[in-house]
């Protein structure tokens, strides 16, 4: 039986989750700098550590209604391949929780119908003490909305 390490994090009242090896750091709310013509789903970018990466509203994605930052929001920086280079990526969360172990065993695929939200965009859901944690796809979201005129991969120039 394989396990996974993950962050879990709250969306609007939804827990989600991605593998811990993505994260690279978990921030408090940064200034952000609005994006002119870009997709709401990347409409801002901020300054992590000298370098201005994307930071992305997985809600709009996932068709939930933007909301306002909270006491506990965050932003999850991730590093995630696009085109087979590396990108650092900042994610909004309400709230971020810990890190667990979640079994092979306890997911499942997203059912067909049922879902309110698109069921290519998940990966998998782990179900744990009544509740359901959602695994999204980030490849299948990124592609879907037009990651390549929002998100640049990492360079070692920069």
């Amino acid at each position: 039986m394989s396990t996974i390490q993950a962050l879990t994090f709250d969306l609007q009242g939804e827990t989600f989750a991605l593998e811990a090896g993505l994260v690279r750091e978990v921030l408090d709310l940064l200034p952000e700098t609005a994006v002119p013509g870009a997709p709401s789903f990347v409409g801002a970018v901020i300054n992590f550590r000298g370098r201005v990466i994307p930071l992305v509203d997985l809600r709009l994605a996932f068709d939930m209604a933007p909301s306002a930052t909270g006491i506990d929001s965050r932003i999850v920086v991730i590093e995630h391949p696009l085109d087979g280079e590396p990108a650092l990526i900042g994610l909004r969360a309400d709230k971020v929780h810990e890190v667990t172990d979640i079994a092979a065993d306890d997911t499942e695929d997203a059912p067909r119908v049922g879902l309110r939200w698109r069921t290519d965009f998940i990966r998998r859901l782990v179900r744990r003490d009544g509740d359901v944690i959602v695994l999204p796809d980030l490849d299948q979201i990124f592609t879907s909305r037009g990651r390549t005129a929002s998100v640049t991969p990492l360079s070692p120039n920069r």
